[in-house]
């Protein structure tokens, strides 16, 4: 049964990302469509610690999370962009956290990078 924003359903689904970012904007309104309450975690503002960053490293991998097409990315020095390993995409994504894809949606303990309608769709079919 999908948690719903009306009621007295405890949240279960954060989704972490920068507010003002379009595909941030189409992954709430698409929770908001479908009823599924949710707390927003904007970590441009909120900040992002290690502990959280890793963990997502571990579970969807570095590479994933690493948003090389970001403007803030391809900004960098070439030194910075090269020979990436899992530490120093940890400390790029802490630093600069626009390098994180977004958004980030941890939906009952699974966590998902990005945002299409029907990944969301089967993410939240369980419920």
């Amino acid at each position: 049964m999908p948690a719903t924003i009306s009621g007295n359903v405890r949240l279960t689904t954060r989704i972490y990302g920068i507010k003002n970012c379009d595909t941030m904007k189409k992954a709430r309104t698409w929770l908001e469509s479908h009823g599924v309450a949710y707390d927003f975690h904007d970590y441009r503002v909120e900040g992002l610690n290690r502990e959280v960053l890793a963990r997502w490293c571990d579970e969807l991998g570095w590479e994933t999370l690493l948003n090389k097409g970001s403007t803030t990315f391809r900004a960098l020095p070439d030194a910075d962009r090269k020979d990436l390993d899992r530490e120093k995409a940890i400390k790029l994504m802490l630093a600069e956290p626009t390098m994180i894809k977004r958004p980030v949606l941890d939906a009952k303990g699974k966590l998902m990078a990005g945002f299409k309608p029907e990944r969301y769709e089967a993410a939240f079919a369980a419920y």
